[in-house]
């Protein structure tokens, strides 16, 4: 039996990342949390969950995925949990996309 398996490895390390980052982007609560977030310096947990529709179990699981590409920062203090935008890392990731859109736009060649 073949076990399937991401192809990753075929692929550079900028283009994985961008990859990555675009399937943690891609979800629109995700970009909802990333608002509510920017329009505070620190955020308990609690507090976006009162501004999503989604229970706290999904949203703890949202705020799981923007935090291992590092878009978000959080710290655990018993009950309350706290949550910031890394913004030098928000930076980096613009850059990235930036970086990628400019060199598709480069190699642009009229079909069609």
């Amino acid at each position: 039996m073949t076990v399937a398996r991401s192809k990753t490895y075929l692929f550079n390390k900028k283009e994985v990342e961008l990859a990555r980052i675009g399937k943690v982007l891609s979800h629109p609560a995700r970009v909802a949390i990333l608002k509510i977030l920017s329009q505070r310096t620190e955020c308990v947990c609690g507090e976006i969950v009162e501004g999503l529709p989604l229970a706290q179990a999904t949203v703890s699981q949202h705020l799981k995925e923007l935090k291992s590409i590092g878009i978000i920062t959080g710290t655990i203090d018993g009950p309350k949990s706290c949550y910031c935008v890394d913004w030098k890392k928000l930076e980096s990731v613009k850059n990235s996309i930036d970086g990628f859109l400019d060199e598709i736009k480069n190699n642009h060649r009229e079909c069609c």
